[in-house]
């Protein structure tokens, strides 16, 4: 089996067909997904979906992009609500993201420390999502470690080695996307064999990043699969084998998501 363990099953893109996505995942061996939350205000859509689906649970936290919009959100709403329900896995995703200018910086660190504090308080893993900030996020995770250890993904890797290096050093995963298939993205794949096998994770971030033997569709979370078919490859290991160690590190990870 593989865990799909970053979709948005809560997008438009999904509305009018999610009951045949989440059947397709299952056909494919994708026994069970984590939806992932980018606004606080949507939780109550995440969880709804989540209790439809018995193999689909979710997050609850402020996308980077989105950072300025929930900034009454403070770290004991965080904890409050992750502790509010048995489908809640997960932190986030919160993070830095210097490609899009739609954020300031300091409003994007602003959410970023308190979901880290969140994490760290709930011991449930912060998704962390990362883009053209390599430098200031490994800053960030170094300092805030000192201050005591918290969970945390590095989701749809597509950072420098360095970022994934310190990321590894503090006890955190790396999780990559349909990005790893790319034929441009030999650099994401050389990254990705440096990552020890029990640290790693794949994802689609669907409906985003279709990988390669889907390259221009809408992503949905069966196709994970191919990932974990380049990752195996990456490593010298059968589809079998990474699909495996990819399992058990999600349920290590999302240590709160039971097994089905």
């Amino acid at each position: 089996m593989l865990i799909d363990t970053h979709c948005h099953l809560d997008f438009a893109e999904f509305e009018a067909e999610r009951d045949d996505i989440i059947a397709r995942a299952h056909a494919a061996g994708v026994k069970q997904m984590v939806t992932i939350s980018t606004r606080v205000r949507r939780l109550e859509t995440l969880l709804a979906i989540a209790e439809k689906y018995p193999s689909v649970f979710c997050s609850v936290g402020t996308h980077p992009n989105n950072a300025g919009e929930e900034l009454e959100i403070q770290t004991d709403d965080l904890v409050r609500l992750a502790n509010s329900h048995e489908k809640i896995v997960a932190i986030g995703e919160a993070g830095l993201d210097y490609f899009y200018d739609t954020q300031t910086p300091a409003d994007q660190k602003t959410g970023l420390l308190r979901h880290i504090a969140a994490a760290r308080q709930t011991g449930l893993p912060l998704v962390i999502h990362s883009r053209s900030a390599d430098e200031d996020m490994a800053e960030v995770l170094k300092a805030e470690s000192g201050k005591g250890s918290f969970p945390f993904i590095l989701h749809c890797f597509s950072s420098g080695a360095e970022l994934a290096r310190v990321g590894v050093e503090l006890g955190g995963y790396v999780s990559f996307s349909g990005i790893l298939t790319f034929p441009k993205s030999e650099d994401i794949r050389e990254i990705a064999k440096t990552v020890p096998l029990d640290r790693l994770l794949v994802e689609t971030d669907a409906p985003f990043l279709a990988p390669k033997r889907w390259r221009g569709k809408r992503n949905e979370p069966s196709y994970v699969v191919n990932t974990a078919e380049f990752l195996a490859e990456v490593h010298g290991l059968s589809y079998a084998e990474m699909a495996e160690i990819t399992t058990e590190n999600a349920f290590r990870c999302f240590s709160k998501m039971p097994r089905l």
